[in-house]
């Protein structure tokens, strides 16, 4: 049975939000738009500056460079969805076995892929790797410890999943101490979240979300005075990441996400459009994905540029190859992955932890 809409000016009840599938796939091309940018740029595998990247304006250049910063909209939503999640399974249990079974089939994937691949192409620090840094690098990345540890980066997006986990770790924790021992429980726990908002200030968009879930707020600006006030607020907050402070971006951050929430505004219709709708619905496999789809891309416009070819035509070819390339990658790892494996493993796993549920008894 479907759930009723959400009803403004109340708590999110974790009911399905068409706008927000469709800011997942504008994040998800927001930082493909990025590496469209950085990737053609020379100074590695051995080839030098400038690469295949053509002269660009400096004011296009910073507008395409800011792309990469679609990972605060990605925690935004993240902060929105996963206090109605905790709730609504009622178990830490449960919850972590289903964001377990929602993150990691992908990404394990992809780690495996890269780790037996990589040193065969000679992919960044595996080239002269002795085993036990190739098995050091491989554990770290694998539990989102690579950071803290100082080790490389293997997946280049998957930075972001170490805030991701330690979100859903220490809301959990703070949701469960505060309802089990009150404030003298919790309190300690919201310090340790402020002190990890000052250290690392982009953690801070989750708490946008956590607030728009919390108080229902909505901006409701109709038809296309809403569209541009919607976007006016996205490049004001992408704007102030890039040129101020994370914390100053929070502000036009809340006001984008009280208009991509109402769906009767210009913004929110803008983004439930189909095509939006389906890039939303890949966009985990999407931001993971394409990397592993650009990088090839690069090599091989790395050494035709050095043979002289044109790099407008290098970098056009790049744009669109990578495009299509990475959207259909992502749809086939969307299929194959994060529903079909997904299915396979929840079915097998799932027994082993916990009991079936009753007829009419909910996670």
């Amino acid at each position: 049975m479907s759930k009723a809409p959400h009803q403004s000016g109340a708590a999110y009840d974790g009911s399905f939000v068409p706008s927000v599938q469709g800011l997942r796939g504008i994040a998800a091309l927001s930082v493909l738009m990025d590496h469209f940018y950085d990737m053609p740029k020379g100074g590695m595998y051995d080839i030098p500056d400038p690469g295949f990247l053509p002269p660009l304006w400096l004011w296009l250049q910073s507008v395409i460079n800011v792309g990469g910063h679609g990972v605060e909209l990605f925690f935004m939503i993240s902060g929105f969805l996963i206090p109605a999640s905790l709730v609504r399974h009622g178990s830490l249990s449960r919850f972590f076995f289903d964001r377990v079974l929602r993150i990691m089939p992908v990404f394990v994937v992809l780690h495996l892929a890269l780790f037996a691949i990589g040193p065969i192409v000679g992919y960044k620090f595996f080239r002269g790797i002795d085993l036990t840094s190739y098995l050091g690098i491989f554990a770290a990345n694998l539990f989102f410890v690579q950071d803290a540890l100082g080790l490389p980066i293997a997946q280049q997006n998957a930075w972001t999943l170490t805030y991701e986990w330690a979100f859903y770790i220490w809301f959990a924790v703070t949701f469960s101490m505060l309802r089990v021992g009150g404030k003298m429980l919790g309190a300690p726990l919201i310090l340790l979240g402020i002190a990890c908002l000052l250290h690392w200030p982009i953690t801070a968009f989750f708490c946008v979300g956590m607030l728009v879930s919390a108080t229902g707020f909505r901006i409701r600006i109709p038809g296309r005075l809403g569209l541009a006030v919607g976007l006016a607020c996205g490049a004001a907050m992408y704007a102030s990441l890039v040129l101020f402070h994370p914390f100053v971006g929070l502000l036009p951050g809340f006001l984008l996400f009280g208009m991509v929430l109402a769906p009767e505004s210009g913004l929110g219709k803008a983004l439930s459009a189909p095509a939006l709708q389906y890039v939303g619905k890949i966009s985990y496999s999407l931001y993971l994905v394409h990397p592993f789809v650009l990088f090839p891309l690069q090599v091989i416009g790395l050494k035709l540029v050095a043979a002289g070819v044109d790099r407008w035509l290098l970098w056009a070819a790049f744009i669109v190859l990578g495009l299509v390339m990475s959207l259909a990658a992502s749809a086939i790892s969307y299929e194959l992955i994060e529903v079909r494996l997904r299915r396979l493993l929840d079915g097998a796993i799932r027994g082993m932890f916990f009991r079936p549920l009753k007829v009419g008894q909910s996670v």
